[in-house]
């Protein structure tokens, strides 16, 4: 798929979603999001152009301190808050809190589906496009976030740098991938859920296949009843 194809892609995706959006959007829908708050988490896939005319996307290494996942490579993103409005507020808000970015700059695309965690966390992957990346002066929050870079999204499709390992959750397995990357002379392994939201979202701009056997674990899928789709 060319540039021109991805793009026009993109700007079908947002023009959807805010036609979804205002459908789906009140009172009940609010409030039926908010009663699973408790086990429901958003990030943001945030896309945009790089010099070399292909996208790219925004991931953090977390603080080596932090209780939960320390060291991992992360998409911004976090637990919903009762003051957030939805999943795109959540997204929104911990990317500005963790990086520094302004929700202005980002115009969203679509919200995925929650992919539900081993713990029962409904991870709601919310896609934006930064439509200028100059605009944008990252701000790390050292207490969360360890290091920031840019990868190519396009490489969640490729069979380069990458490995997998089959495991076992409740009798049925699933493959566990690592992407290998480095970013400003460091390494990065980019794996497990992070990897996982990331080949679903190339999977859909670029509308292809990934050229290696995806197997998701089949508990991704199972959306918990107190969680609900995004108003």
């Amino acid at each position: 798929m060319d540039s021109g194809s991805v793009e026009q892609r993109l700007q079908a995706l947002a023009q959807n979603f805010v036609v979804e959006k205002a459908v789906k959007l009140g009172p009940a829908a609010a409030a039926s999001t908010a009663a699973g708050s408790s086990k429901r988490a958003a990030v943001l896939v945030c896309l945009f152009k790089g010099e070399d005319g292909d996208l790219h996307v925004i991931l953090t290494k977390r603080a080596s301190t932090l209780s939960s996942n320390p060291g991992d490579v992360a998409l911004p993103g976090g637990k919903r808050d009762e003051g957030d409005a939805d999943d795109v507020d959540t997204a929104l808000r911990e990317a500005k809190e963790e990086i520094g970015l302004d929700p202005s700059l980002v115009n969203v695309i679509t919200v995925l589906q929650p992919i539900v965690t081993k713990r029962g966390m409904a991870v709601v992957p919310v896609i934006g496009l930064l439509s200028d990346i100059k605009a944008f002066s990252p701000a790390p929050n050292a207490a969360e976030v360890e290091a920031m870079f840019y990868a190519p999204l396009e490489m969640f499709l490729k069979d380069e740098n990458r490995r997998a390992e089959e495991r076992e959750w409740m009798g049925a397995k699933y493959l566990l991938h690592y992407f290998n990357y480095e970013a400003d002379g460091k390494e990065y392994v980019i794996w497990a859920l992070t990897a996982g939201i990331l080949i679903r979202t190339a999977s859909i701009v670029y509308q292809r296949q990934p050229l290696f056997p995806e197997q998701r674990p089949k508990f991704w899928s199972d959306v918990a009843q107190n969680t609900a789709a995004m108003p």
